[in-house]
């Protein structure tokens, strides 16, 4: 049994995420969502970039993308993920690896269309991370897009969810003098129950 206790307290990880978010929500001025999410290549090459957490589900992290992207092809190709979130104001972070599954349904749907028109568009116009030979293009590309899309587009088919079930994740807390408060959560596979440790600074 750890000493876990005040803003580490409670049996669920998933609801002490949400909390600390939430926390966020109030105090950081961009992003408070913002994860940077670690991939990696066919090469064993890691590759890591900022990406917005979109929901903190019961049992799992949902974010989306372009399944076209270098980021969704290394998720698809390994299967698996780690990401940090960090809030400098909160002096606060947390730390997830997992398993990944694409959510490419319903729900992937409803956020599709809970996005600005200008943004849904955006997802249809981009090759993400394919070169790209000046800004003009994309906006041309934008253009054109919305003219053969319309006011009400569908989701890309190329577009959608990863969803990322932990097997690790840990809480951070800035502490005096460094020494810092961490507790991690583990588990064999994302069906298995729990085990917490406090670990060093």
């Amino acid at each position: 049994m750890t000493d876990r206790t005040g803003i580490f307290a409670g049996e669920d990880p998933f609801a002490i995420a949400r909390h600390w978010l939430a926390e966020a929500e109030k105090v950081e001025p961009n992003d408070p969502n913002a994860i940077a999410l670690a991939t990696v290549d066919a090469n064993g090459l890691p590759n890591a970039r900022m990406v917005l957490l979109k929901d903190i589900e019961s049992d799992a992290f949902v974010f989306y993308t372009n399944y076209e992207s270098a980021k969704a092809r290394e998720l698809d190709s390994s299967g698996t993920a780690a990401f940090v979130m960090h809030w400098k104001s909160l002096r606060r972070q947390v730390r997830v690896r997992g398993i990944v599954s694409r959510e490419d349904g319903e729900q992937a749907d409803a956020y599709y269309k809970s996005r600005s028109l200008k943004s849904r568009l955006g997802a249809w116009a981009s090759k993400q991370s394919q070169p790209l030979s000046s800004r003009g293009a994309l906006m041309a590309k934008v253009a054109k897009v919305t003219a053969e899309k319309g006011l009400n587009p569908d989701r890309p088919p190329f577009w959608g969810g990863f969803r990322i079930r932990p097997v690790e994740i840990e809480f951070w807390a800035d502490g005096p003098a460094r020494l810092h408060d961490r507790f991690r959560w583990t588990r064999n596979d994302p069906d298995s129950p729990w085990e917490t440790s406090r670990l060093s600074p």
